[in-house]
C-alpha cells in the first residue's frame, strides 16, 4: 500500500465540494438528534416535516407483487397513473403517467435531477429568497451558478435579474420558510419570463397539500399543460407525513424525461420498490387521512403567527405549510448567535435564516409540525422570551 499522502483519500479533492457547505437545516437537526440521543429535552421547531398519526403500514396484504426488487425505473405503474390522476383532477394539470412522470427516491433527488438535465457548466439560475437551503449548492453540483434574488424583490421584477447567461429559475409554491403561496398572476408572469427570455421554470411543489381552507394552490403546470418550459417537482412522502419513505416525483415533457430517465437509471435505479407499491395501494386512504391533520397543522401555523406579531415579531407573509420566518434581525439578534443560544440555553430549535440567503441573516425559521401544539407554544414563548433582551 502506498504511503504517499497524496494518494490518500481526502487530498486532491474535487474543487466542486469547496464551493458547497452542509445543509443549515440538516445540520442543525443532526444537532438536535445528537442532544436527545443524550437525554436532552429539545422542543423541536427546526424540523422540515410534519408528523401525523397515520396507520402503521402491512406492505404484504394485499398487493400481489413481488416487493422485493427493482421496479420500472420511471416508477411503478399503478403508481404513476394516481399521480398523473392527482395532478389532473387536483391541480388541473393533464399529466400522460407513460411519458410525463418519473418516481423518485424523494423530492430532493428530483430536483437534482432537473437541474442535471437542464444546467450547463456556468449556466445561471434565478432563485428568490428566502430560498431552501439546498438550492444554491444543488446548482453548483450541477455546474451552474446560483443567482439569488433578495426577498424584498417582487416576481414582476425578476426581469431586472435576467442575463444572457439565465437559463432558469427555480420556484418554491408554496414557498419553505415563508408560507408564501404564489397568485394567479405572479404563476403568469413567470411563464411571461419563461417565454421571453427562453428560460426554464423548475417548480417544486412540495407542500402544495399545505394550504389553508379556502386558499387556492396555483401550479405551474396550469399555464403551460404542455410543459413546454415548465418541471414540476413534488414530494408524496413530504404531504403524507412520511419523510423518511424518500418517494417524490417529476413531471415534465416526455423528451425533457427521457434525458432524467437516463440520470435516474445511473444514480438510483428506481424509487423503493416496496414503499412505491404500497403508496400505490392506498393513494386515496393516506390522503383521507392526512388531510384533516394538514388543515389541523396549517391553522396552528397561522395561529402561532399570531402570536409571534403580538409579541412584536414580525413574520415574513405567508399563511400556507407549516413554516414560519420570524424577523428577529430587528431585535439586534443575530440569527446564528440567537438560534445557537435558543438551543443550547432554552432547549428551543430553530433554524438560522442565514442558510435562506443573504437578505435573510435577521430571521430564523420556525417549523410548528414536529411537535404536539402545547409544546410548539411553549417553544414559541421561550423564542419570544429569549428574543426580549435584545428589544430593549
Amino acid at each position: 500500500m502506498s504511503s504517499d499522502p497524496a494518494a490518500t483519500p481526502g487530498r486532491n479533492r474535487p474543487p466542486r465540494l469547496d464551493a458547497i457547505g452542509q445543509a443549515s437545516s440538516i445540520a442543525v437537526n443532526n444537532l438536535v438528534y445528537e442532544m436527545k440521543e443524550a437525554g436532552r429535552d429539545v422542543i423541536t421547531l427546526s424540523l422540515g416535516e410534519a408528523f401525523f398519526d397515520l396507520p402503521l403500514p402491512a406492505f404484504a396484504a394485499g398487493t400481489g407483487v413481488d416487493l422485493h426488487h427493482y421496479t420500472h425505473s420511471r416508477g411503478v405503474p399503478r403508481l404513476r397513473e394516481r399521480l398523473a390522476a392527482y395532478y389532473r383532477d387536483e391541480c388541473r394539470v393533464p399529466v400522460d403517467p407513460e411519458r410525463e412522470l418519473v418516481v423518485t427516491a424523494g423530492s430532493k433527488m428530483a430536483l437534482f435531477m432537473a437541474l442535471l438535465a437542464v444546467v450547463g457548466p456556468g449556466d445561471e439560475v434565478l432563485v428568490r429568497e428566502p430560498l431552501w437551503v439546498s438550492y444554491p449548492d444543488q446548482i453548483r453540483l450541477a455546474g451552474g451558478v446560483p443567482v439569488a434574488v433578495p426577498h424584498q424583490v417582487p416576481v414582476g421584477e425578476l426581469k431586472n435579474h435576467i442575463t444572457p447567461r439565465t437559463r432558469a429559475i427555480v420556484v418554491n409554491n408554496p414557498q419553505n420558510p415563508s408560507g408564501n403561496l404564489l397568485t394567479t398572476d405572479e404563476v403568469a408572469e413567470l411563464h411571461r419570463l419563461a417565454d421571453r427570455y427562453g428560460l426554464i421554470l423548475i417548480a417544486d411543489e412540495a407542500y402544495n397539500e399545505f394550504v389553508p381552507l379556502g386558499a387556492e394552490f396555483v401550479s405551474l403546470g396550469v399555464h403551460d399543460p404542455e410543459k413546454r418550459h415548465t418541471v414540476i417537482c413534488n414530494s408524496m412522502s413530504k404531504n403524507y407525513g412520511i419523510s423518511g419513505w424518500r418517494v417524490g416525483y417529476l413531471i415534465g415533457s416526455g423528451a425533457f424525461l427521457d434525458d432524467v430517465l437516463k440520470l435516474q437509471q445511473h444514480i438510483v435505479t428506481c424509487a423503493p420498490s416496496i414503499l412505491c407499491h404500497f403508496l400505490a395501494e392506498h393513494f386515496s386512504g393516506l390522503l383521507a387521512v392526512t388531510r384533516p391533520q394538514i388543515a389541523e397543522v396549517v391553522a396552528r401555523r397561522n395561529r402561532v403567527e399570531k402570536t409571534l406579531t403580538a409579541a412584536g415579531i414580525e413574520t415574513l407573509a405567508g399563511d400556507s405549510t407549516f413554516y414560519l420566518f420570524a424577523d428577529i434581525g430587528r431585535t439586534g439578534a443575530d440569527s446564528e448567535r440567537f438560534a445557537r443560544d435558543l438551543l443550547l440555553d432554552h432547549g428551543v430549535s430553530v433554524v438560522p435564516g442565514s442558510g435562506y440567503g443573504v437578505s435573510c441573516a435577521g430571521f430564523v425559521r420556525v417549523s410548528v409540525g414536529a411537535e404536539p401544539e402545547a409544546r410548539v407554544s411553549a417553544g414559541v414563548d421561550r423564542l419570544i422570551a429569549a428574543a426580549a433582551p435584545a428589544r430593549r
